[in-house]
């Protein structure tokens, strides 16, 4: 049965949160805030929060910045996988990935259907591994990103979590979880 497995000691992962908008600064940036504040409730470590511009190279500059970090294990992103003319995460994001996460798409427009109906449509959310790290690239709605680690995230990288969660594919982590 898929759960989280209390039995199990939990690992916390380095999280790295950046916000991509050309409009939010620290003390707009509900949607940064909200996960920064919903990973460190669950144990996990802030390695880093940021706020770039909708550019793909300030983009990538942070992306491989924080890919070379050893201190950190996983980049959540949110805003910029929309369809206006600045919106360029996913553009930034997939010539830097070595492999793409196909499910978390679907998983996350399965449960942001449930609240936001066919208006998912409008997210090109998109999740990968760049060397060694996941990057999950989240929508820039406060409601995206509750969905996104609510529902999705918060089991995915918790390392109790069965048959398997990726925790378990993180370097650092290997052979500790399943």
């Amino acid at each position: 049965m898929a759960g989280i497995d209390e039995s199990l000691r939990f690992l916390p992962l380095r999280i790295a949160v950046l916000t991509v908008s050309d409009t939010r600064d620290e003390a707009t940036d509900s949607s940064g805030a909200l996960l920064t504040e919903r990973l460190t409730a669950a144990g996990h470590d802030l390695a880093g929060h940021t706020i770039v511009r909708d550019e793909v190279e300030a983009i990538r500059d942070r992306v491989q910045a924080w890919v070379a970090d050893p201190g950190v294990d996983i980049i959540l992103t949110t805003g910029g996988t929309g369809f206006t003319r600045r919106d360029v995460t996913p553009e930034a994001v997939r010539p830097l990935l070595r492999r793409e996460m196909d499910g978390f798409s679907v998983v996350f427009h399965g449960v942001s259907q449930g609240t936001v109906g066919v208006s998912t449509l409008q997210s090109r959310a998109l999740a990968g591994q760049i060397d060694d790290t996941f990057i999950f690239c989240i929508p820039g709605s406060t409601g995206a990103c509750r969905d996104a680690w609510d529902m999705v995230l918060s089991l995915e990288l918790d390392s109790r979590y069965k048959p398997c969660s990726l925790a378990g594919q993180v370097p650092r982590l290997s052979g500790l979880c399943a």
